[in-house]
């Protein structure tokens, strides 16, 4: 079957692994489900994955990508959630020490079809495009769970989300205004103010701008470039949510003093549930909030997508279709 694949790793020229052609049909276990794939979305683990990271060199070749929606066996469409557990696994998928996603220990997204646990598959309503609901099960869901689950935020709380531009960022800002969160976002970069504020944002900064007010909760996945800021923005008792480190995991400041004597919260948040993916999408169908897609390309021509995630030209996600 057609596939798009990492045959090798590169931590400096990471396109170098990447393959488009053909790799075996895939075998279906019991209690396994094949989904034709109609959309896949590009997220930056799969750039990692072709520098090594995340994916073991015995695993390759493996086909990439972890979201992805389409029809499952009996024609229904559905979406696909990304995190396999273990089996003897219950509770949080997020917590099982064993779990793991898509194209990491089982083959990816990137392909004619997919084999995923049956228990991965949800109903993807009407109103969502394949492309649209392909955007979902990685980086909507993150946001999904930084803001509402993790951050326990409702109507009218204030948020700052960090970084507008990327992904989780883009789905942050959809999702909080969806919610009737007030939505702050900062980003060096003019431009992508302009389109934050296009997408639902209410104010927006550059990246580090005294805030005018002290906020609820901030959405970080930039990491040490803006750590200090986010610490900073927050009321006596608000929370930092942090899903993700781009600009580098380990702060000039960590802020302890601010965290202790503020009493601020520093909470992690990792994907979502099957159930929580469910919950989104029931969102999205109930207030008409959508994805934002950067672009959308045939897989034939992912390559161009994986080099524009590594060159930061993005503004949303990236979708490949069939």
């Amino acid at each position: 079957m057609f596939a798009v694949y990492a045959e090798k790793f590169s931590s400096d020229d990471p396109l170098s692994g990447l393959v488009v052609g053909e790799r075996p049909d895939p075998e279906v276990p019991d209690g396994w489900a094949k989904v034709t794939v109609k959309a896949a979305s590009l997220n930056h683990h799969d750039l990692w994955s072709l520098r090594g990271v995340g994916l073991r060199e015995e695993a390759l070749p493996m086909i990439l990508g972890c979201d992805a929606a389409g029809y499952d066996e009996d024609g229904n469409e559905v979406v696909v959630h990304a995190i396999v557990n273990d089996p003897t696994w219950s509770g949080d998928q997020t917590f099982d020490p064993k779990r793991s996603i898509l194209s990491e220990r089982y083959q990816g997204t990137f392909a004619e079809s997919v084999v995923v646990p049956r228990a991965n598959l949800i109903p993807k309503p009407a109103s969502l495009s394949f492309a649209e609901a392909a955007c979902l099960p990685t980086a909507w869901l993150t946001a999904y769970r930084m803001l509402f689950t993790q951050g326990n935020l409702k109507a009218g709380d204030t948020v700052l989300v960090q970084g507008a531009g990327g992904g989780v960022a883009t789905a942050l800002i959809i999702l909080a205004r969806a919610g009737g969160l007030k939505v702050l976002a900062t980003s060096r970069d003019e431009a992508k103010r302009a389109r934050a504020l296009e997408i639902g944002a209410h104010e927006v900064y550059e990246t580090g701008a005294r805030l005018p007010v002290k906020v609820d909760a901030v959405m970080e996945t930039v990491g040490k470039a803006t750590w200090s800021h986010s610490i900073r923005a927050l009321r006596p008792g608000g929370a930092i949510v942090i899903s993700g480190a781009t600009s580098g995991p380990n702060p000039d400041d960590a802020e302890l003093t601010r965290i202790f004597f503020l009493q601020l919260r520093v909470i992690g948040s990792t994907m979502g549930t099957a159930t929580e993916l469910a919950s989104l999408i029931s969102m999205l169908d109930a207030t008409g909030a959508r994805p934002l897609i950067d672009r959308e390309l045939p897989m034939e021509r992912a390559p161009e997508g994986f080099a524009a995630i590594a060159a930061g030209d993005v503004f949303g996600k990236i979708v490949l279709t069939r």
